[in-house]
């Protein structure tokens, strides 16, 4: 009995928030010029889950502007600009907007096609919810290693790495080009065995919130068992290194866990060795056409030299180091 309230009011909630998104989008098709709204209404988001990141980006801008404000005051503005801060919200800006408009047309159609082949049918209930997140967080590890192993992933997530500085700013410094390279393919096989495709982005979403707040030197280390299970600013700091020790280390998003159980860990060292941030082989810029596509361009340029089938597929799938 106190399952099915739960899934009652946890269906209410849904519909509530229904409610809101299609507020949104009418607001949003009124305000727009009549000529766009055909198109407009073919990419906003038919699920609420689905504005649950876009609309985060407010709200990220002004507690980035209270970090920066309140490391001012301690006399560490050193990592801060404003041509940086514009830079990276700008490619957060046109990777938002972009992931919304390919989920919408590409992906979102592709996954539903294929959770109609599921396995089972897993409800997301308040029960079900965490080990959803859970397996969530498992995918996104190793699309994340799978992101700094080999060069097609590579190529879209460089650009997070390619700031020199850290500061909450840098969390909004990605690619648009995720979509490109197929991130969502990761994260197929849990809908293959029954979670929601709109379910799964929801909570790969609030993967992705959560790690905003890892990206910050204004917070030093927590208790040993919270950096134990938890990615933290530490254990973040860490994966941002091009330090040799730091450098492939540390994919988690939320948790930690799963990098101490596939030896991919390691602890930040503030005093024998501070974290130097950055993309090894890659310059610090403020270029964003140069930042989205440099290294993409790069990679294919290495593809069409290659002789034969098998070296043009070690250019996609080998390592970065390797070039």
């Amino acid at each position: 009995m106190a399952a099915d309230n739960s899934l009652m009011t946890l269906g209410q909630y849904g519909q509530l928030l229904d409610g809101y998104r299609e507020t949104l989008n009418q607001s949003i098709l009124t305000a727009a010029p009549e000529s766009w709204q055909p198109m407009l209404a073919s990419i906003l988001p038919a699920y609420w889950q689905e504005w649950l990141l876009p609309l985060a980006g407010g709200p990220f801008f002004l507690l980035f502007l209270a970090e920066w404000f309140y490391q001012s005051k301690r006399g560490n503005s050193k990592s801060f600009s404003w041509r940086r801060a514009m830079t990276n919200f700008s490619l957060g800006g046109s990777y938002l907007g972009f992931e919304l408009i390919v989920q919408a047309l590409i992906v979102i159609p592709i996954c539903l096609w294929l959770y109609q082949y599921r396995l089972f049918t897993i409800e997301v209930t308040w029960l079900t919810a965490i080990p959803i997140f859970v397996a969530v967080e498992f995918s996104y590890y190793w699309f994340h290693r799978a992101s700094h192993r080999m060069n097609w992933f590579w190529s879209a997530h460089v650009v997070h790495h390619s700031d020199d500085h850290m500061n909450l700013s840098t969390a909004m410094r990605q690619s648009l080009l995720y979509s490109v390279t197929g991130w969502w393919l990761f994260f197929v096989p849990l809908m293959m065995l029954g979670v929601h495709p709109v379910w799964v982005f929801f909570f790969y979403a609030l993967d992705l919130i959560y790690q905003f707040f890892i990206h910050t030197e204004t917070v030093g280390k927590f208790p040993k068992w919270v950096e134990y299970v938890f990615d933290t600013p530490s254990n973040h700091r860490a994966h941002h290194g091009t330090n040799d020790e730091y450098i492939d280390q540390n994919y988690g998003g939320v948790l930690i866990i799963f990098d101490r159980w596939f030896d991919t860990y390691v602890e930040e060292d503030t005093i024998n060795n501070p974290v130097k941030y950055g993309a090894v082989g890659e310059t610090s810029h403020d270029n964003i056409i140069s930042l989205i596509f440099g290294v993409f361009y790069r990679m294919w340029q290495r593809f069409f030299r290659a002789k034969g089938f098998k070296k043009k597929l070690k250019v996609l799938l080998r390592p970065p180091s390797a070039v």
